[in-house]
């Protein structure tokens, strides 16, 4: 019907439901009325305006085709590719062309594309168009264009918006309503629609499920944000189907690699936005899948108006989440559909496997032996010259993950210990002694040796036990020590020990108490020269040598000698009393080497009062001043 009326000039309204021809409607009327090209005429002198890049790509195509005896020149401009081609294109001429709002304006901005010759003037899914926001683009593209012009406007729904455009901008038009008298958005009548209610983490289960019925061809998935159409991609991809997302978040070449693969059979499973639900005509897609609840009914008709083209049929199922019952609800009774009360569906349900003619058994991970499609790394992308940041995908793909597993298993790093320089192994095995070694240098008190000690020093020493031996030594040194109670010294002994034999040695203090007679034993103690009862840790003779194990107890002719104390008596009251010990002051260690810290002296002392606070200051005053008045009163 639209096809009399657009090859007689007059403006036209088209409304069909998706799929129904309307690109031949106005693209044969459009190339018919344009004519033959001629050399002298580089100007276009027709104008198709779309949303969406992949809907240019697409009607572009079907002109080109209808254009085959005529040899009309058609160019697509749109977004996201190189502006180089697309001018030298203009500078050579053309005919008809088909674009997007946004490069179109570009490109007259640039005085590259005149558009005061067209004749014909085309606006493809105007919905979509003025839902997208390009209502302003769509009014600065009517004042570039003449006035006496052919206008028309297809779409499959049209709300009140396409009408008041309409009324601005178009002569007279006529409606036109294609099959169906009554409601608008009606759906496509070979499309079997399922309605389930779905949880939120168990449809992809179904999904994967869905995706294996007898008799499935292509498969489009519908998203509602670009991240769930990347997670989607990303666990089928996981589970072995071939697939591919499209959102607008890619850039212009994986697009269209991604519609390539799909067309050309690389990939069974396309999950997309709204971007690829307006026009998008690709044959032997059989199934269509609301993964995200549309948000009006207009998106409801051409989601599912992808399948059940040119006389097929397919289906289409929908899930519904708890939280979106109310919104479906509404498309429900704006299409007037029999689902207002979606059926509680989940993946282990049996009335799944028998609606969509699934076999039984089926799990949802692909088997390998159906994994038969190239993939979309079997699709060239093609270099656009794109525009802006490179943009990547979400998901990886399974071809990139086998790739990596196929790469040869990392050798084992073998490590080589060495020492000095040269290999562990090839160097001598070194004995390290037990016992730490003591520095001489390290101690500021000179040690003090005998002769005896001097003696024993050049004889091996033993070397630590196990905890028997040691206990065995323990016991012997025990029984051949007298019964008086000796303290065993420790001496510390130098590095250069053998060779001071006549080194001075020193005399040692003893406590000198009533009872004791000091000048008597004095001059036998220096005779003997006793050594000093402290304790003081020997160090070994020589650099090489281990030092000699600590015992409770050592025999004394055998290796020290010891001096014996004296039983000390009971402290009597005419004795003076000792000196008191003073304590040395906590040493404060800070945490920081560059941390000062001060601390300020005591200087309080027990008799000092303490200070009375404001409010006893204040009390004091008040009863002095109180009795003071009282003395007055009685004076007077």
């Amino acid at each position: 019907m639209a096809l009399p009326l657009a090859l007689s000039g007059q403006d036209l309204i088209g409304q069909a439901r998706t799929g129904t021809g309307k690109t031949y409607a106005f693209g044969i009327a459009m190339l018919q009325s344009i004519g033959k090209p001629r050399k002298n005429r580089k100007k276009p002198r027709g104008l198709v305006v779309v949303p969406t890049r992949e809907l240019a790509v697409q009607v572009s195509e079907d002109l080109v085709t209808a254009a085959g005896k005529l040899g009309s020149r058609v160019l697509t401009v749109y977004g996201g590719r190189a502006y180089e081609p697309q001018v030298e294109a203009l500078k050579a001429g053309v005919d008809v062309i088909v674009g997007t709002p946004g490069r179109l304006l570009d490109l007259v901005k640039q005085k590259h594309l005149d558009l005061s010759q067209v004749t014909t003037l085309v606006l493809d899914e105007a919905d979509r168009m003025l839902d997208l926001g390009f209502l302003p683009d769509i009014e600065r593209i009517f004042k570039l264009i003449p006035t006496e012009r052919q206008t028309m406007l297809f779409s499959a729904t049209m709300p009140g918006e396409i009408v008041a455009l309409s009324r601005k901008y178009l002569n007279r038009p006529t409606h036109v309503r294609a099959e169906h008298e009554s409601g608008e958005g009606e759906t496509t009548p070979q499309v079997r629609q399922i309605v389930w209610r779905a949880h939120r983490m168990d449809k992809i289960e179904i999904v994967a499920r869905l995706l294996q019925a007898e008799g499935r061809g292509l498969t489009m998935v519908f998203c509602e944000t670009k991240r769930a159409c990347d997670m989607v991609a990303e666990q089928l991809d996981t589970r072995g189907f071939a697939v591919a997302a499209v959102h607008g978040d890619l850039g212009q070449g994986q697009r269209e690699q991604a519609l390539r693969a799909f067309r050309n059979g690389k990939i069974d499973v396309l999950v997309a936005t709204d971007v690829a639900a307006r026009g998008i005509d690709i044959d032997d897609v059989t199934h269509v899948v609301n993964y995200d609840c549309p948000t009006d009914d207009k998106t409801y008709v051409h989601r599912i108006g992808r399948t059940g083209r040119a006389g097929r049929t397919g289906i289409s199922v929908t899930f519904v989440e708890w939280e979106e019952l109310t919104r479906w609800k509404m498309i429900n009774q704006m299409l007037g559909l029999d689902f207002a009360e979606p059926e509680e569906t989940y993946s282990t349900s049996p009335h799944v496997y028998s609606e969509l003619n699934i076999p039984e058994g089926t799990k949802g991970v692909l088997p390998h032996a159906s994994r038969s499609r190239a993939g979309l790394s079997a699709e060239r992308i093609e270099d656009l010259g794109e525009t802006g940041r490179p943009r990547g995908r979400g998901g990886r793909r399974r071809d990139e993950r086998e790739e990596r597993q196929e790469r040869p298993a990392r050798t084992p790093r073998q490590r080589r210990r060495t020492r000095g320089g040269k290999e562990l192994a090839e160097t001598a095995a070194v004995e390290t002694p037990e016992v730490e070694l003591v520095d001489a240098k390290a101690e500021e008190t000179p040690a003090i040796f005998s002769t005896d000690e001097i003696q024993a020093a050049a004889e091996p020493k033993r070397t630590r036990t196990r905890r028997g031996a040691a206990s065995s030594a323990i016991e012997q040194a025990l029984a051949e020590a007298p019964e008086a109670p000796v303290k065993a010294t420790r001496l510390r002994r130098s590095a250069d020990a053998p060779e001071a034999p006549e080194a001075p040695v020193k005399a040692t203090r003893s406590r000198r108490t009533a009872d004791a007679a000091p000048e008597a034993d004095a001059p036998a103690a220096t005779e003997e020269a006793p050594v000093k009862s402290t304790r003081s840790r020997r160090a070994p003779a020589k650099a090489d040598a281990v030092a000699e194990p600590r015992t409770v107890a050592e025999p004394v002719a055998a290796t020290e000698p010891v001096t014996a104390r004296e039983p000390e008596p009971e402290p009597s009251f005419l004795a003076t009393p000792p000196p008191p010990v003073r304590k040395e002051p906590e040493r404060i260690v800070p945490p920081n080497p560059f941390t000062v810290i001060f601390q300020s002296p005591d200087l309080a002392t027990d008799d000092d009062d303490i200070a009375p606070s404001a409010a006893t200051e204040r009390k004091q005053q008040r009863r002095q001043s109180r009795g003071g008045g009282g003395n007055r009163r009685r004076a007077g």
